[in-house]
């Protein structure tokens, strides 16, 4: 298995060696310092001070025309003071009266409406930066970048999530204001330069590039062209901002919160009660690119709830962390096969196996780089968890996490290691402990080579506790070509990690082509591609195999047709249950068919479907999910799910229905409605959280949350309600 994917790798990096040029090295510019702060009104075309400055004007197009001119015209400049960046871009529109807002909600999909984005590197690393958009109505939109947006390519993660890549949950202190008129829209940033990080100095250099998306054509254009495939988060291809002169910015924020809650609590044995808490986090820049967050008595009730799943299979759900606190830098703490194998995986701090919630007293965090050296260093602590006997059921525990990795910037290339450590406090016996080492290799623009080892260490466990995986990458024009080996010791135990399953040997590989055929009419591209992993035990027994071959059609209006054929093994060791009916032991091959239809997202009705039927562990399988956005307008958007599970297995028959409705209404971008309501047949619950939001600066403000939870196994109309009302306020203390 080794052997088969060294040789793959081998095979398409001895064509690929070659040191390939950024198209794009000859695409710079001087950014213009200014004496005076512009109006931020969205007003661009009437203002005296933005005439001054050069606009940056020629986009090309990524689609539907790859290489053409964009087919509007957009005016981009760009200047700063000592204390904020200024990013002013006029929209020319030829039909302003069609021009598509869908969402007004922070941080709501851009790639729908009529929006402009640009992304910074502002350590010129080539690897990572900060993205900011908004739409025609002024929607804020950010997000933290990591290792270009890359995350893991195998097709076996239940459900997404920031595994570093892109961090939308990432939320700065800016501000942005548009304008409609005839001409088309405009929007003006202004972007504090204490809000993002960077290294101080005369004369420094940012990568920089700029996105339009005009939606009534499905149109998406660049100022630095990029290859099919890539997107404006490849920094490495980004054009070049020079002539920054940069000094280090004060910033201490304070942010403190106060909430009210009550519970209801119908179920037997009934109760009810109430809590206030206070609490709030310290956010202090060391240095320009080096930053101490410090909270006490977190808490986390604005956030949104999981998204309920039943386990089809015999391995572990994977769910996303959420929390603000853990996801700002989570990709500089992320290190292994995300949603695979994570070495740290945060929402193992502060919720229990079970998904109940245990509390956390507080903790602290330093982030950031020192040159281009990246630093993350991370102490949490935990307190117990009393069980219904009054005895301790969970004591308390500290957990910490020490990562440090060096960029090589002009290589795409790094190196660098992780300790995690888990410790009971008062049992020097009870501990985890997790150490590795990883890094990337880049080979030109076009490939790339990737890896880490493991090594865990638990009181008890002294065999098989190692864990490691190597990934070749080939990405250009439209090709994607990867391999990679993974492999999981039978004793490797993350206990603040994920594990999606224990103990394998896997290797994969896919072989994935994006192309635009010419003299086709309104069909846009396909994308043939074939993908395999398989899963050994230390037996040399395959567990899993799969492999998918599949093309993608895609017409210039966004409609998609998937079509596709899957090839599976399993191998069944011990019998599990699902839902009602056991599988048994035993070798199980079959095939499947899988169609995917997906109309064009830029309508106001959307429908996306996934439809699979074939065998399924010596029986069939209908599989079948569906997913239909409407919305009315800028304010009012609904989402519906229905995912359903139809299983004919030899030792019975499984129906399994997963039904949700999401709800928002945004009165403002800054504040929104949203509910969700879930159902599954297999537990018989269902759940309700709505929440209202005011937001002010970064996530902070006004939230109200309510949960509703029925469970039909008892005849109460209600089994458990809540209602929490937080309010959370920045004190922005050194920023004026």
């Amino acid at each position: 298995m080794k052997n088969f994917a060294l040789a793959f790798t081998l095979l398409f990096f001895i064509s690929a060696y070659s040191q390939s040029i950024n198209p794009n090295k000859n695409l710079n510019f001087n950014i213009t310092s200014l004496n005076e702060d512009p109006i931020i009104d969205g007003n661009i075309l009437d203002e005296d001070l933005w005439n001054s400055v050069l606009p940056l004007t020629d986009l090309k197009q990524i689609k539907p025309n790859y290489g053409a001119s964009a087919s509007e015209n957009t005016e981009i400049r760009i200047a700063y003071t000592s204390k904020t960046l200024y990013v002013a871009v006029v929209c020319y529109d030829s039909a302003p009266n069609e021009i598509v807002v869908s969402d007004s909600r922070r941080d709501a999909d851009l790639n729908d409406d009529d929006s402009f984005l640009f992304i910074i590197d502002t350590y010129n690393d080539q690897q990572n930066g900060f993205l900011f958009g908004t739409n025609a109505d002024g929607m804020e939109y950010d997000a933290q970048i990591d290792n270009e947006g890359s995350g893991n390519f195998s097709a076996n993660r239940q459900q997404g999530g920031v595994v570093g890549g892109t961090n939308i949950n990432w939320d700065a202190s800016w501000v942005v204001k548009t304008e409609k008129g005839d001409y088309g829209w405009s929007a003006e940033f202004a972007i504090p330069l204490r809000s993002i990080r960077f290294n101080g100095g005369e004369n420094k250099t940012w990568g920089i590039n700029f996105q339009r998306n005009i939606s009534k054509r499905s149109e998406t254009a660049y100022w630095a062209n990029l290859p099919l495939g890539f997107d404006i988060k490849r920094v490495s291809l980004a054009g070049k901002m020079h002539g920054l002169d940069l000094k280090s910015p004060k910033n201490l924020k304070v942010i403190p919160y106060g909430l009210i809650q009550a519970v209801q609590n119908n179920q037997p044995p009934k109760n009810s009660n109430s809590k206030t808490a206070i609490g709030g986090d310290i956010k202090y820049s060391l240095t320009p690119g080096l930053t101490l967050d410090m909270t006490y008595n977190t808490d986390f009730a604005q956030v949104e709830v999981d998204e309920q799943q039943v386990n089809l299979d015999r391995f572990n759900l994977f769910f996303p962390e959420k929390r603000p606190f853990f996801l700002e830098n989570a990709g500089q703490f992320s290190v292994g096969s995300p949603g695979e194998v994570d070495l740290f995986f945060s929402r193992r701090i502060g919720i229990g196996t079970n998904g109940s919630l245990v509390p956390i007293i507080g903790g602290s965090r330093v982030s950031g780089k020192i040159g281009q050296t990246n630093v993350g260093l991370l102490s949490m602590f935990t307190d117990e968890v009393p069980s219904e006997s009054g005895n301790v059921n969970i004591i308390k525990n500290n957990y910490s996490v020490a990562r440090v990795n060096h960029d090589f910037a002009a290589k795409r290339s790094s190196i660098g290691g992780i300790f995690v450590n888990r410790s009971g406090i008062g049992n020097d016996m009870d501990y985890n402990r997790v150490f590795a080492m990883d890094g990337k290799l880049g080979i030109g623009k076009k490939a790339q080579l990737s890896g880490y080892i493991s090594k865990s260490n638990t009181p008890g466990i002294t065999a098989n506790d190692h864990a490691f995986n190597f990934l070749a990458v080939y990405n250009w024009n439209g090709w994607n070509l990867r391999a990679g080996y993974t492999e999981v010791g039978e004793g490797f135990n993350p206990e603040v990690g994920f594990l999606l399953r224990s103990a394998f040997k896997k290797p994969e590989f896919l072989i994935f082509k994006q192309w635009r055929p010419k003299n086709t009419g309104k069909l846009l591209e396909v994308r043939p591609h074939v993908s395999y992993r398989g899963y050994w035990n230390f037996q040399n027994t395959q567990e899993t195999g799969f492999l998918h071959v599949d093309n993608h059609w895609v017409w210039e209006s966004g409609f998609e047709i998937h079509t596709g054929i899957n090839f599976t093994r399993e191998t069944v060791l011990s019998p599990f249950p699902i839902s009602n009916v056991t599988v048994d032991i035993g070798e199980y091959n079959h095939q499947e068919l899988q169609l995917v239809l997906m109309t064009n997202a830029n309508r106001k009705f959307y429908f996306q479907t996934r439809t699979v039927i074939g065998g399924y562990f010596g029986g069939n399988r209908i599989s079948s999910t569906n997913k239909a956005t409407f919305r009315v307008g800028d304010k009012f958007n609904t989402e519906g799910v229905l995912n359903y599970n139809r299983l004919k297995l030899p030792n019975g028959d499984a129906n399994v229905v997963i039904t949700g409705a999401r709800l928002a209404y945004s009165f403002t971008p800054r504040m929104f409605l949203q509910s969700l309501v879930q159902y599954n047949n297999v537990s018989n619950i269902t759940s309700v959280n709505a929440r209202f939001g005011w937001l002010r600066n970064a996530n902070t403000g006004l939230f109200v949350v309510i949960n509703v939870i029925k469970d039909t196994d008892y005849l109460d109309a209600l089994n458990n309600q809540s209602i929490t009302i937080k309010y959370s306020h920045q004190f922005d203390l050194l920023g004026k």
